[in-house]
């Protein structure tokens, strides 16, 4: 072997060396490297999540192949992996490690976790990437996505995404199906990205900060949503072409104006048609009564003309009316009781006053959903709903109606909301609501009811959201009361199996009033409700799903199982609180404040799941219970106002009250580890370089002996050096951690604390508000009671008057009376005289046949 040839050797076992040292490999790609990069991924999400581990813990290192584990997919020949399918895998923290390493991989799929960040970089460098759905998790990077021409879906909805929306899509968008970037903080002008999508087919840009109009070509859509973003301007009557692929169009929630174009009529296919929440005017085009695959109309919130078209009546398979907030005034119209195929008809916030009977709404035959809520309805409440047979939620709160709750109404057997809260009835509670074993709400607050509460509701098998606050109610909490909500499963799984269009509209203004935001974490969904979410919490609710986080009794375990509210504040109920409430398992918040139960408070109600217990502003006495120590979930306790003797809670109670906040701030902890991670894999000893020597003649050896010993001293140094270094810097690493960590707490409970600030201006406007509408009621007041003192005083001078006329007309009827006493005399005197001449002329008469007979003889 020649000396240059041994000098070539030489370098490269150097270079190898170097390698070795430094801890990095020259990979070649194959199965191998991929089987490395998911046990290397395997590890990092091993240390990030010690508890609730994924299916990724299954991924087991001896495996030859990886072709086999759980969510892992390979090519047809076994010899790549194609597919990574970690999506609900209760992942973490930040990914930091290279997918772009999986050269072959096609498919990715890590949604629904809680993921707090990605190197958007190299997912940019994943060029073989088909699909990518990083969805539902908390993911705030700006995601350079433009190289993937690859790319035929693409879903990065609910996440906390920033940047501009052009970068999160391909620059070439030929491959593009399915796009869905909704709920995030995308920004920009839209303009024309997509016009050269030309196979694109969904598309939902709903909830960012986009701006712009409708674009040319985008009726080849098939559903198309840019709901909730800054979109202005008026919607073009040239988007809407002969060749309209449209199924569903949401515009809802932008600034469009004027009059929506009639060449809506070319998409004969839509089903689903949004304008909620913008400023259409004008009236509805007739041209929406030709779209006779048309099921769902939500025109709501908006300035339409009340002038509805007959067109709509031949809506056949028309299932989802909603008109609410667009000004109407006086009756509701009579076309309303010809949509006999609707089913849900929301009407509230409008200003209605009357016309329920003469628009024969009550008598539409399948009618499931009434919302007349907000309106300005008065008189008694109409006994014909009860024969609305099909009726399951009926929302007739904050109105005018007044006298007694028909009892007719415990005839329908199939409702599961009844809300007549926000109005002026009177009377008791009907027994004959305790029919209704389907129902889930019952809201009856804020009236003027009387009486006990009846033990026939406890026959509500399926009440879980009970209140009755702010009446007028008496007695005691019957036992029997406690039985509601115990058997709810049968109407829950009765809505699972209607996959139809869902009970919601989006319309969060009923299921706001529904939610007690005063309290946590009621107040945390509170805050979550966008229209679009209203939607999908409607449809979890209805259906029996959890949205927050319940402890089970006595346990820091926690479930997402449905939990009610019994709300009794506000009245005048008396007694002790039965013993029965402990059995109550169903229910995360109890309110009894401002009332007058006495007596010891129950021990029981330690073993229920609440989130919530006031019993506040009454006369209860004795020892708290020690077991409320057990409810570990407890967020919000108040028990003061009372004649409690002494408090013996155990240690655990304060500690259990702050849990739902222990999690977030672990949720922001997860959020603040580090993307950097030092390579520890052990440096392989010097030695192996000299394999490279073996073959060597013992000569060349000699003569590069002293070389090698003095390159291995130095390379020795070079390695102790390297490894200070390395720990130096795994010492700065995980300070910077620390320091991320802290910073990213702070951010977290910065962002908190905004919201709180956010809702208390919410709450201070709403206020202000409310103040507003007081001074004007005032002021309305004030001037009504001039009015009624001036007329007051025109009544008093008109009294004066009268006075004065009765006066005269006495003078004038003694006067009468004095007249007819003359009349009477005057009458009783002739009589006298006519009696008189008579006499004389009797006398005279006879004098004058005197004076005949004396002449005669």
């Amino acid at each position: 072997m020649s000396e240059d040839e041994a000098d070539k050797i030489f370098r490269v076992a150097l270079f190898n060396l170097l390698i070795l040292i430094t801890g990095k490999l020259v990979i070649g790609y194959s199965l191998e490297t991929d089987r490395q990069v998911l046990l290397e991924l395997r590890s990092i999400l091993e240390e990030h999540n010690p508890i609730n581990q994924g299916r990724y813990m299954e991924w087991n290192p001896k495996d030859v192949s990886p072709c086999n584990w759980p969510g892992i997919s390979c090519d047809n020949l076994g010899s790549r992996v194609t597919r990574v399918d970690l999506s609900g895998c209760n992942i973490s923290g930040n990914i930091s490690r290279n997918f772009s390493a999986l050269t072959e991989l096609s498919y990715l799929d890590l949604s629904q976790n809680t993921i707090g960040g990605l190197i958007s970089e190299d997912l940019g460098r994943c060029l073989n990437l088909k699909f990518l759905n990083l969805s539902h998790n908390i993911i705030t990077a700006e995601f350079n996505l433009t190289g993937l021409s690859s790319l035929e879906v693409l879903d990065l909805s609910v996440n906390r995404i920033i940047g501009h929306i052009e970068l999160t899509i391909p620059k070439n968008c030929q491959n593009l199906k399915v796009v869905n970037i909704s709920s995030n903080n995308v920004t920009g002008e839209v303009g024309n990205i997509f016009e050269k999508c030309l196979n694109l087919k969904y598309l939902d840009l709903s909830s960012n900060n986009l701006t712009g109009n409708i674009w040319p070509g985008s009726d080849r859509l098939e559903e198309f949503s840019v709901a909730q973003n800054n979109f202005s301007g008026q919607v073009s009557s040239w988007i809407f072409t002969r060749n309209c692929s449209l199924q569903s169009l949401d515009l809802s929630e932008n600034h469009f104006f004027g009059k929506f174009p009639a060449e809506i009529s070319s998409c004969k296919y839509m089903e689903v048609l949004t304008l909620w929440g913008n400023n259409f005017t004008g009236t509805i085009p007739k041209e929406i009564g030709s779209l006779s695959s048309l099921q769902a109309l939500y025109l709501g919130n908006n300035n339409f003309s009340r002038e509805i078209p007959e067109s709509l009546t031949n809506l056949s398979k028309l299932v989802f009316l909603d008109l609410s907030r667009n000004n109407f005034e006086g009756d509701i119209q009579e076309i309303f009781g010809r949509l006999t195929q609707v089913k849900f008809l929301l009407l509230h916030k409008n200003s209605y006053i009357g016309g329920l009977y003469s628009s024969r709404i009550l008598e539409l035959p399948n009618i499931t959903r009434l919302d007349l809520s907000y309106n300005k309805f008065s008189g008694p409440l109409p006994v014909e709903i009860s024969r609305m047979t099909s009726l399951r939620f009926l929302v007739l709160a904050d109105n005018q109606f007044t006298g007694n709750i028909p009892s007719e109404y415990g005839n329908l057997k199939g409702l599961q909301a009844l809300d007549l809260s926000f109005n002026q009835l009177s009377g008791r509670i009907p027994q004959s609501l305790g029919n209704l074993t389907s129902l889930l709400w019952l809201m009856f607050a804020n009236n003027s009811l009387t009486g006990e509460i009846p033990a026939e509701l406890g026959n509500c098998s399926s009440l879980l959201w009970l209140n009755l606050a702010n009446n007028q109610l008496s007695g005691k909490i019957p036992p029997e009361l406690t039985n509601i909500g115990k058997n709810v499963t049968p109407t829950f799984l009765k809505n699972r199996q209607n996959d139809q269009i869902t009970v919601g509209s989006g319309e969060c203004l009923t299921m706001m009033r529904w939610i007690p935001a005063d309290y946590p974490p009621f107040s945390f969904i509170y805050k979550l409700l966008t229209r679009k979410k209203c939607r999908s919490l409607w449809d979890q609710i209805v259906k029996g799903y959890g949205l927050f986080q319940v402890c089970l009794p006595g346990s820091n375990i926690r479930t997402l199982q449905i939990s009610g509210y019994v709300q009794l504040s506000g009245n005048q109920l008396s007694g002790e609180v039965p013993l029965e409430i402990g059995s109550m398992l169903n229910f995360s918040m109890v309110h009894l404040g401002s009332n007058q139960f006495y007596g010891k408070f129950p021990s029981e109600i330690g073993g229920l799941p609440l989130v919530v217990l006031n019993v506040s502003h009454n006369k209860f006495s004795g020892e708290i219970p020690w077991k409320i120590g057990n409810l570990k979930c407890l967020r919000n306790l108040d028990l003061s106002y009372n004649n409690f003797s002494a408090i013996y809670l155990r240690s655990n109670t304060i500690s259990g009250s702050t849990n739902f906040n222990a999690n977030l701030i672990k949720f922001s902890d997860c959020l603040g580890q580090s993307m950097w991670e030092i390579d520890e894999t052990p440096v392989e000893s010097v030695q192996t370089a000299l394999s490279f020597f073996q073959e060597r003649s013992s000569t060349e050896k000699i003569e590069k002996d002293s070389e090698v010993e003095s390159l291995l001293k130095q390379l020795e140094e070079k390695e102790s050096s390297c490894k200070q270094v390395l720990l130096k810097l795994d010492h700065y690493q995980k300070t910077s951690e620390e320091l991320s960590t802290l910073l990213k707490n702070s951010d977290f409970k910065k962002e908190f604390y905004i919201n709180e600030c956010q809702e208390a201006n919410i709450r201070v406007n709403e206020l202000e508000s409310k103040i507003k509408e007081m001074a004007n009621q005032l002021s309305d007041y004030e001037m009504t009671q001039k009015q009624l003192s001036h007329v007051a005083s025109e009544l008093m001078s008109t009294q004066g008057q009268l006075l004065s006329k009765e006066a005269e007309i006495a003078e004038l009827k003694h006067a009468k009376v004095e007249s007819t006493i003359q009349i009477e005399a005057i009458e009783s005197a002739l009589s006298q005289e006519n009696l008189k001449a008579e006499e004389i002329i009797r006398h005279n008469s006879e004098l004058n046949e005197t004076i005949f007979e004396a002449e005669s003889s």
